[in-house]
């Protein structure tokens, strides 16, 4: 009896011991692919995010990742405009100033319609707690990205 008791003692020392190790290599594991992940995602150098990665965050869910408007749409909303085009819609110049006013101001809308548009300005102010000189370097950051993407 002696002998089985001490033999039951050794499995669950043994049993604990491996369980111990693989946790540790699980870990381990899960560690080196944070890692890997980390080393794939690039780092701005200005602390503030690219206009890619801003737009990627915020404006392709209803832009769609190709700017051509089409994201998931829900109703009562209208597909968002092609933001490929905006240049050759505007005579072959990209409209800088009228891209920067909407994603500043949000656009005008008809009365008692839904808000198309996010007023960028605001939201980047209140939900990141930014101050306007950040919010500015974000509106011009998408704006630029925008206009780099202008089909010819």
């Amino acid at each position: 009896m002696i002998l089985t008791q001490r033999y039951s003692v050794v499995n669950r020392v043994i049993y604990i011991v491996v369980l111990s190790c693989l946790s540790a290599g699980l870990c381990g594991a899960f560690y080196r692919a944070q890692e890997k992940q980390a080393a794939k995602t690039p780092i701005n150098s200005s602390g503030s995010p690219s206009g890619a990665e801003l737009y990627n965050k915020h404006c392709a869910v209803c832009h769609g990742i190709d700017m051509k408007g089409t994201g998931p749409v829900p109703d009562p909303y209208r597909t968002p405009p092609d933001l490929t085009t905006l240049a050759r819609r505007h005579r072959g110049k990209f409209p800088a100033d009228y891209v920067s006013k909407v994603l500043q101001n949000g656009v005008l809308l008809p009365a008692h319609g839904p808000a198309q548009m996010p007023v960028w300005g605001t939201e980047f102010e209140a939900s990141d707690r930014l101050d306007r000189i950040q919010v500015t370097k974000r509106i011009t950051a998408l704006t630029n990205y925008i206009k780099s993407v202008q089909q010819k």
